[in-house]
């Protein structure tokens, strides 16, 4: 695949059942884990630090995940790592930071350099979630920057499973050649 590349000698390594849409690119130090989706458009960069994404990650379309380089103003750098269940609505920006596991980023987000965001979050639409933040598990975040809105209930902790289920279905139906190429 010419959309999935090497890089100074790091080669992305994809697991088992993943869909990469063939508009859709991935560079470098990067590991999907199994069942994850990757939508059209979507850029998966790990050229100057690595990308780690846990199972059954679904990256929707037109989403930017990079990392942040190490340097003098920033000696580690700060890679970009996402925990299992994670699913990236479109065109999110992650950069450089830790998104744990059960979380929906929502469209349009932006998750700057070291912010962490914990377990069984849900990051509003347009939410900015500013560097270095780190947000509590169990919570709903709104605004730029973002700002815990209120815990979530039983019911959106239950639509995390579903939604990655739901995409590990439709990335099914894909890979079986129902669509795509």
């Amino acid at each position: 695949m010419t959309n999935v590349r090497s890089h100074k000698g790091s080669s992305p390594q994809i697991g088992d059942r993943v869909w990469i849409d063939p508009t859709a690119t991935v560079i470098g130090d990067v590991q999907l884990g199994e069942d994850c989706s990757v939508w059209p458009m979507t850029v998966i960069r790990g050229d100057m630090h690595r990308i780690r994404i846990g199972a059954r990650c679904s990256l929707q379309d037109g989403s930017v995940l990079h990392i942040t380089h190490a340097s003098d103003y920033n000696p580690g750098g700060w890679p970009l790592i996402l925990g299992d269940d994670v699913t990236v609505g479109h065109k999110a920006l992650l950069h450089g930071c830790t998104i744990g596991s059960r979380v929906l980023v929502g469209m349009g987000a932006i998750v700057m350099d070291g912010a962490e965001v914990g377990d069984e979050v849900i990051l509003a639409a347009g939410c900015l979630v500013p560097p270095g933040k780190r947000l509590e598990s169990g919570y709903l975040y709104v605004g730029a920057p973002c700002k815990q809105a209120r815990a979530l209930s039983d019911k959106e902790r239950s639509f995390f499973k579903y939604t990655a289920a739901n995409y590990v279905k439709l990335k099914d139906e894909y890979l079986d050649g129902g669509s795509g190429s």
